[in-house]
């Protein structure tokens, strides 16, 4: 994740007060709860990309012995792989 857990529940808190302000929310419960959970799924959003350059990472653990030959380049296989995981499952990084 690029961004501090520090900054996102910071940002969390500004978010959910300027919507406030401007009357696009109206709040039903604390406001604190409501930026506990829009921190929650800020850093889950945020968490995306690290999970699947972990399963990447993973995934090319396979070809390990070869890369190491210098038969394949592992930021190129890497890349791909990743931008083909992220196509098959539509996910925005």
């Amino acid at each position: 994740m690029r961004l501090s857990k520090g900054f996102v529940k910071h940002l969390s808190r500004l978010t959910v007060e300027a919507l406030r302000k401007k009357g696009l929310i109206e709040l039903s419960a604390d406001p604190a709860a409501t930026a506990g959970a829009v921190e929650k799924a800020m850093i889950d959003d945020l968490s995306v990309e690290d999970r699947l350059n972990a399963e990447v990472r993973g995934i090319l653990k396979a070809y390990e012995a070869e890369i190491e030959r210098g038969r394949l380049d592992y930021h190129t296989l890497f890349s791909k792989t990743k931008q083909k995981l992220a196509r098959e499952r539509n996910l925005v990084l």
